[in-house]
């Protein structure tokens, strides 16, 4: 093929796509003996053929799907990774959505799914989590340093009327909810909302709300609910603690920062982060690229592609200075914008020009003004200019000429030769 698949668009994968059908076609056609050389030259095209085939065959099922319901999901697009489909190529699918007005649905469901992709917790994991104590689920008010409104108050004080469970209650529920017991799974996730609050608090300041720390804690209660297994010997709120967790810290990292980026990329970034601090203890001095490469077995370019994605937008607006009277924006400069002494420059040349003009008669200065754009910036033809004035191009161009003639004049031109340099 000529194109790589990187740099193909939606008409350029169909048509691979047939020209692909087509080759497989010949292939299993039959044909006259060849020589074993033609034969090895042969099947190298089609060995690269068919493993175009399998990414181009993804992308255009996929591309005719959404087509048909006119709309396609994020789950559908985020299952191209796992088939194999290299990140430019998606990048380009992407394109190809947009291109064709397809919507991309972001559906409730794909919120929830964001705890359905954790594994359960080891038993080691659970004996390491601190417990939260129970003064600290008794105590669900909120400090003055926290910024809260109505509904969190309102919130804190409902679930404050709720008593908490005493360990006979906990294990009696525990019992009643693995023989499916609905009720018995609302009283224990009603009794267990002080412990997200708890926890809640400690995230407070990471890019999100505290009210939505406590939405994303309280998924996490659910899930813990739905999961729990009393036989294994551990207290709820220790298994629970782990959820929430869990629920709160990969919302933080889906939809804490302005530009979302995949949970699993923040992971990484982390990662990186860890290693650079690390290595900054170790050095002495700020890691580079290089050397954060090698001590995770990573390619250098992919570090840097890491390292450029994990940089925070800044606002325009962020004060700046003590006083903090001036803006981020002040200090950057209009690339676009001119110089102030060009345009101080190109005012006076202004002026100068029109004081010029005035000195012709009105006809030829409007002629002028028309066929160099002098006003509006467009210029114009002869043509134009004639229907303006209801003449000739030829007279326009006469009248061009004298007025040119003038303004060469030495009383007229010293006063726009000084602008030429």
């Amino acid at each position: 093929m000529d194109k790589d698949i990187e740099t193909m668009t939606t008409q350029d994968l169909e048509r691979a796509t047939d020209e692909l059908l087509a080759a497989d076609a010949a292939k299993s056609a039959p044909k006259k003996k060849s020589t074993r050389r033609t034969k090895a030259a042969e099947e190298k095209p089609v060995e690269e053929a068919a493993e175009a085939k399998t990414t181009e065959d993804i992308l255009n099922e996929l591309m005719e799907k959404a087509k048909k319901a006119g709309k396609i999901t994020t789950k559908e697009i985020a299952a191209l990774e796992e088939k194999g489909v290299d990140a430019d190529s998606i990048a380009k699918f992407y394109d190809a959505l947009e291109a064709s007005k397809i919507e991309i649905d972001i559906s409730d469901d794909d919120a929830v799914t964001i705890l359905d992709d954790i594994d359960m917790p080891e038993i080691e994991e659970l004996n390491e989590i601190e417990e939260v104590t129970e003064e600290e689920m008794a105590d669900v008010k909120v400090d003055d340093s926290y910024s809260t409104d109505d509904p969190v108050r309102m919130f804190l004080k409902e679930i404050g009327k709720v008593p908490l469970l005493t360990a006979e209650e906990e294990v009696e529920l525990a019992i009643r909810m693995s023989q499916g017991d609905e009720e018995a799974k609302r009283r224990m996730t009603e009794a267990n909302l002080r412990l997200v609050v708890s926890i809640a608090k400690r995230y407070v300041g990471r890019g999100m709300l505290f009210l939505d720390l406590i939405q994303e804690g309280n998924l996490g209660l659910i899930k813990a609910v739905e999961k729990f297994d009393y036989t294994k010997g551990y207290k709820f709120s220790t298994y629970a603690t782990w959820w929430i967790r869990q629920a709160i810290t990969r919302a933080i990292a889906d939809q804490a920062r302005t530009i979302r980026i995949p949970v699993h990329m923040v992971e990484t970034i982390n990662k990186v982060i860890r290693v650079s601090r690390q290595l900054l203890q170790e050095l002495g001095h700020d890691p580079s690229a290089e050397e954060i490469a090698a001590e995770m077995g990573m390619p250098v370019e992919k570090v840097r592609e890491i390292l450029k994605i994990a940089q925070e937008p800044v606002s325009l607006e962020t004060p700046i200075g003590e006083e903090e009277d001036s803006h981020l924006g002040d200090f950057i400069p209009d690339e676009d914008a001119s110089e102030p002494s060009e345009a101080a420059s190109f005012s006076l040349l202004k002026e100068q020009l029109m004081e010029v003009l005035d000195t012709l008669t009105p006809r030829e200065k409007k002629v002028l003004e028309l066929r160099f754009g002098i006003v509006d910036g467009r210029t114009r033809t002869l043509e134009e200019v004639g229907k303006e004035f209801n003449v000739t191009r030829e007279r326009i161009r006469q009248i061009e000429a004298k007025a040119l003639r003038k303004l060469r004049h030495p009383s007229r031109s010293k006063k726009l030769r000084d602008f030429l340099n």
